[in-house]
């Protein structure tokens, strides 16, 4: 089950994010707003993911599409950063996001439109795929923006190849998510609505165990993980029966990112150290509930 100690996790996220962090002393809707503080940093699914493997000594690489000015400090962010990134170029410029944060209102996030990567990156990350040795790790992370199009045949079919030769895991929804659970993957992990949309049975059970065993049935793949923000989160491996564990009690600062530390915890633990699904989602649990409970993305203490 465990991957050489050395080798790194790869990452996938298909679609990047150039996020600025406005803080105010307080703030309301209609009127002009001034800022206290500005902050930068490079979001998605799989960079979060990647940020805190690398807090939790794994060695990782975070693949990614970028593109435009936006992109462009991206790039200048991630090779800032102490963990590994191979960018893929892209026309189309990276999306964007402002992150609005203080005073009586809830934090609140603002995206521009996704935007999907050109055929010569997808190729080029499909290539970079295929040239990697057996035996590694990749968890596709996070939306897919265009994945229903010809253009992502190349990356469809290296995906298919990796899963035979390696371990593919999955925290995405939509169409990626419904391709993906065709193939035999060693992981996947969403939250509670993306499994009903999943299923897409009335007839299907209610139930969150009722649901993953339902897919589990329907399918190859070999682990699932279920999250429900702070409610119980159940897993499954094999044919086993579904379990849940409950995150830790906690005063929420920031939910953001904290199923991506999630994932992070688990493919460290389970992969990299051969511990059981069970023991690594119990591990994992404290580890996302700090992350909720403090600002930013894997930037809280660590014991």
């Amino acid at each position: 089950m465990s991957v050489p100690a050395s080798a790194p996790l790869f990452t996938l996220t298909g679609n990047l994010l150039a996020e600025r962090t406005l803080e105010f002393a307080d703030w309301c809707p209609g009127k002009t707003q001034r800022a206290v503080r500005e902050s930068f940093q490079v979001g998605g699914k799989g960079i979060n993911v990647s940020k805190m493997l690398h807090r939790l000594g794994a060695p990782t690489t975070a693949l990614c599409f970028a593109g435009g000015a936006a992109g462009a400090e991206c790039s200048q962010w991630l090779q800032a950063q102490k963990f590994a990134s191979r960018i893929f170029s892209t026309a189309n410029s990276t999306r964007i996001g402002v992150v609005v944060r203080g005073g009586r209102q809830p934090e609140t996030t603002f995206f521009s439109p996704d935007s999907p990567p050109d055929t010569g990156a997808i190729r080029a990350c499909a290539d970079y795929l295929d040239a990697q040795p057996p035996g590694q790790v990749l968890a596709l992370c996070g939306s897919l923006p265009g994945w229903p199009t010809i253009e992502f045949d190349p990356l469809r079919a290296a995906l298919r190849r990796w899963q035979e030769r390696g371990q593919l895991a999955a925290d995405t929804y939509g169409p990626p998510l419904a391709w993906l659970a065709d193939l035999r993957l060693a992981l996947i992990k969403i939250n509670a609505a993306e499994l009903r949309a999943l299923v897409g049975d009335e007839a299907a059970p209610t139930d969150t165990p009722g649901l993953i065993k339902l897919a589990g049935e329907r399918g190859p793949v070999r682990r699932w993980i279920v999250t429900d923000g702070p409610g119980p989160v159940w897993f499954c491996e094999g044919s086993g029966k579904p379990i849940s564990l409950t995150p830790p009690s906690i005063r929420e600062v920031s939910p953001t990112g904290s199923g991506d530390v999630l994932l992070a915890c688990v493919l460290d633990s389970h992969f990299r150290h051969g511990r059981t699904l069970a023991e690594s989602v119990a591990a994992a649990l404290p580890l996302a509930a700090a992350n909720a409970a403090h600002p930013g993305i894997a930037e809280f203490p660590i014991a």
